[in-house]
């Protein structure tokens, strides 16, 4: 793909999601542009405008020892490593994505983030990968026990929203392992650009380096109908806890064909089911991957009340390297393609592409 021709479809994106995005009068500044040093520049709540229409955040982002337990609101979330790393999920059992996309509080793999800790035995398979310009993690997971139901397929979570107030509301993302932070693990930098795809027993995370390149790109929120598969495909397996290294992908949506490269925008909801993409997507090539046991990277984690879970195998504490062929798509490899439904969509809309778990 020429850069010109690259260029023009991401100009083309961005297009888009500036017309389909309308600022909330009473908040009409995108949380993408709200800036905060961590820790000693958050504010202990982000979205606190009563008089917006969606109300303020149920949460807080100052977060530290006193607000770390399984009741916490805590809506500042981190992706630092394999072993210490969140996602967004429901403060209450039971909860659907798609009724509190705007609620969500941050569930972290370890303490000592001020939030919920991911129960024991929840993640059942996770892979991450450093490309140049993002983080991106995809795996399995008892939903139930990070309070999604169990038949819920989901949906995304990013920090822009038809109003621009981020699902969650004043939800902020933080990491501290991007190559522009050196390596320092005690310095963190704020994401601004990010999407969150929870259900149907999975999960994917991306994270764009702020100071990489198209990030806007690279994390784009308006494939919301077209979940991990296309957002973030990827080559997770169930038991397997591994890091690669990894080339960027493609900008979702921006695909070549005989030469000419074209860019596809899901239809609305109100045409109803996507029955076809004009491309598949799949997992841009990775190397280098180390795996480890699972009992080595999510330790402090606490045990499930009232639930009996399966365990969280792994492949084996010892550390071995592999390469993954980028050719199969992650429905055929066994990769984490569960597929987000945004709020109203309903199940119909992405049958199209349901690649169930195993």
């Amino acid at each position: 793909m020429s850069p010109s021709a690259l260029s023009s479809a991401l100009l083309a994106v961005a297009a888009i999601t500036f017309v389909n995005a309308q600022p909330d009068p009473a908040d009409p500044t995108p949380l993408v542009d709200k800036h905060y040093a961590y820790p000693s520049g958050i504010p202990y709540q982000v979205d606190y405008n009563t008089a917006a229409l969606r109300g303020p955040q149920v949460g807080y982002n100052i977060c530290n020892s006193t607000t770390e337990n399984q009741n916490s609101m805590c809506q500042t979330s981190f992706v630092n490593h394999i072993d210490d790393f969140c996602l967004w999920a429901p403060p209450q059992p039971n909860s659907t994505i798609g009724d509190t996309e705007g609620q969500e509080v941050a569930w972290c793999t370890k303490p000592g983030h001020g939030t919920r800790v991911i129960p024991a035995g929840a993640l059942q398979g996770v892979q991450l990968i450093k490309t140049p310009n993002y983080i991106q993690i995809a795996g399995f997971i008892d939903q139930t026990l990070v309070n999604i139901a169990a038949d819920d397929y989901g949906g995304e979570l990013d920090p822009h929203g038809a109003d621009l107030r981020g699902n969650p509301l004043g939800g902020l993302m933080y990491s501290n392992a991007f190559p522009s932070n050196g390596g320092n693990n005690a310095s963190y930098q704020q994401v601004i650009d990010w999407t969150n795809f929870m259900g149907g027993s999975g999960f994917c995370m991306k994270v764009c380096d702020p100071a990489g390149q198209n990030q806007q790109a690279l994390c784009q929120n308006i494939y919301d109908r077209l979940g991990c598969a296309y957002n973030a495909p990827n080559n997770a397996q169930k038991g397997v806890f591994e890091v690669c290294e990894g080339d960027d992908m493609s900008p979702v949506g921006v695909y070549t064909t005989g030469g000419a490269t074209s860019t596809y925008f899901q239809p609305p909801e109100s045409l109803g089911p996507i029955t076809t993409v004009p491309y598949t997507a799949t997992p841009a090539p990775s190397s280098n991957c180390v795996t480890y046991a699972s009992t080595a990277l999510y330790t402090g984690q606490p045990t499930p009340s009232g639930a009996t879970t399966s365990s969280s195998s792994a492949s084996g504490a010892k550390s071995t390297a592999s390469s993954t062929n980028s050719g199969a798509s992650p429905a055929k490899t066994g990769g984490a393609a569960t597929m987000g439904v945004s709020l109203g969509a309903g199940l119909v809309g992405v049958v199209f592409a349901m690649a169930f778990l195993s």
